[in-house]
């Protein structure tokens, strides 16, 4: 069965053609610049074994050229790997805010949309993008079934203790104000491999997700129980962009006495915060190469990143009463080996010892960077959001 997995933002499309019975891809690739002047599709696929890469530059107006686009090229006597549209049996969207009323994946249908069109404020940015890819999804594979998997819904089996601010009772039961988390098809798919990898399915993990944006997991026995983020992605973790929690009087602080718009600080927040603030970068890479030149400005920022997340590894052990494994995942938590050692450093109270030879090797596969004697396994695990998808869609439709 062929599962092809689709995550559209407001002028893009990623997408992943998996074919179930290796879960392997079979094709691969991103629509972009929808909308602008000049769009651009980049393809690979895999015939005998060998990947072939496609890119093409055209006006891609709307979602529906693009992902119209994509199905030809899945189908193209070249390049195609399959014959026909009809051999994709269902498509699986990432959706990224399901409020509470999606806790698990499902097949999307009227009311599903009409849900998801309500969470919009919830997700102002992301929501309506997806909602978009969904759409279009359903006019270009008629023949498929739609299914949606939600960024948020790992997270809410968090106990109300965890979930809820100490704000007026009205603002959660009327407005749904609460932490609901993202990441969460990350979360699931490392802490699971962890679980298998560990023999131990009740397990106490802290599950670290390290990319642009960023956050962490205290998953006890499979089960989420806390999370990073909030009611939306800003929250928590120093990113690439995103300044992570702060003091909220700082906003007060630059509307009331500075001058700033609300639009303003929400900008400086989400979009020249975190690393990009500290730094004037980024991109790890660039703000690695400064801090092996002992930057002073990039020796802080690695210090700020790898400190708040000792913070939280630390409250999510005494919130689980117990610590197992902590994993580390996606493009930074996968290949910075920096980032990784300034936050397993001077964490022997947790029983976390890192071996710094492994922690400098390269894998693709699962492995343990920590000391034989380290009580807490330290686990890099490669993260696959997009094979998690098609899994949970595979598991719904099959």
């Amino acid at each position: 069965m062929n599962i092809l997995v689709v995550n559209a933002g407001s002028s893009s499309i990623k997408y992943q053609l998996i074919d179930m019975t290796t879960e392997l891809p079979l094709s691969s690739g991103i629509v972009e610049r929808i909308g602008l002047e000049e769009g651009k599709v980049k393809h690979k696929y895999v015939i005998n074994g060998k990947e072939n890469k496609v890119t093409e530059t055209f006006p891609i107006p709307n979602h529906t050229v693009g992902l119209k686009r994509v199905a030809e090229l899945l189908t193209d006597n070249e390049v195609g790997v399959i014959s026909d549209p009809s051999e994709i049996k269902a498509v699986g969207h990432r959706l990224v805010h399901g409020g509470e009323a999606f806790t698990k994946t499902v097949i999307i249908n009227d009311e599903v949309k009409a849900k998801v069109k309500e969470l919009f404020p919830l997700a102002p940015l992301h929501n309506p993008a997806n909602l978009t890819g969904v759409e279009v999804a359903e006019t270009v594979f008629p023949n498929a079934i739609q299914v949606g998997v939600f960024d948020t819904a790992f997270h809410q089996t968090m106990p109300e203790v965890a979930y809820r601010y100490a704000i007026p009772k009205k603002m959660y039961s009327e407005m749904g104000i609460r932490k609901y988390g993202f990441h969460g098809t990350s979360h699931k798919y490392v802490s699971e491999k962890a679980i298998k990898y560990l023999n131990n399915p009740k397990a106490k993990i802290v599950t670290i997700h390290l990319g642009n944006g960023a956050s962490m997991a205290a998953v006890d026995g499979g089960v989420c129980v806390d999370t990073s983020m909030g009611i939306g992605p800003l929250n928590g973790l120093i990113m690439g962009t995103r300044s992570g929690s702060i003091d909220p009087l700082i906003i007060f602080y630059l509307v009331e006495q500075k001058g700033y718009s609300v639009e303003e600080v929400n900008r400086i927040l989400n979009k020249e915060s975190g690393m990009q603030g500290l730094t004037g970068y980024t991109d790890m890479r660039d703000i690695e190469a400064n801090y092996l030149k002992d930057d002073k400005d990039a020796i802080l920022a690695y210090e700020m990143y790898a400190y708040r997340i000792k913070q939280f590894i630390g409250s999510y052990a005494a919130a689980m009463n117990g610590l197992d494994s902590i994993v580390f995942t996606a493009g930074i938590g996968e290949n910075d080996s920096i980032a990784r050692k300034l936050v397993c450093e001077n964490m022997d109270y947790l029983g976390i010892k890192l071996n710094y030879k492994l922690n400098d090797e390269r894998s693709k596969n699962i492995r343990e960077i920590n000391t034989e004697e380290s009580k807490t396994k330290i686990l890099v695990i490669p993260t696959n959001e997009e094979l998690e998808i098609a899994k949970q869609s595979f598991e719904l439709v099959r």
